[in-house]
């Protein structure tokens, strides 16, 4: 099931259940993964994008492997809070994934997500092909680790 009300989607989940954070972007899927109690966030991998069947099917791998219990989509609004094609992009696969699976899923505004794992990247001193490599789970990670704590306050 699909919740566009956070908290809907925050109490939709069941207890000790570990999320999924995404990050999409037109060629990689940011993947990030939480731990069972929800506290933090760990970036976990980019999955280049192929078409929606075999990206689903990784995905659907991570789920299962490591028993997901809800699935966050980063959603790309406008600085103004509108949305753009990029929301509609996201809502479509969210609309596609959940014919696929019973795990609750809903979405965070990530704005300004990917430039704070940027910067986070630069401050470690990473290089530029390695950030390049890193980009989109680390802002996946910012983008879960947000909503987790946005939990702690339901």
């Amino acid at each position: 099931m699909i919740h566009d009300i956070f908290e809907e989607f925050a109490g939709s989940l069941a207890p000790m259940s570990a999320l999924i954070g995404l990050d999409l972007g037109e060629k990689t899927i940011g993947v990030a993964v939480s731990d069972r109690m929800r506290g933090v966030a760990s970036p976990l991998e980019t999955v280049r994008r192929k078409k929606f069947t075999l990206d689903s099917a990784r995905l659907l791998e991570i789920i299962a492997d490591r028993e997901i219990g809800g699935i966050l989509l980063g959603l790309p609004k406008n600085m103004d809070g509108s949305e753009g094609p990029r929301c509609q992009s996201t809502r479509a696969f969210a609309r596609n994934l959940s014919r696929l699976t019973e795990v609750p899923i809903g979405f965070w505004d990530e704005r300004l997500s990917t430039v704070a794992a940027e910067k986070a990247l630069l401050e470690a001193d990473t290089t530029r092909k390695r950030r390049g490599q890193v980009i989109d789970h680390v802002a996946a990670g910012y983008i879960l680790q947000g909503a987790l704590d946005r939990m702690r306050f339901l």
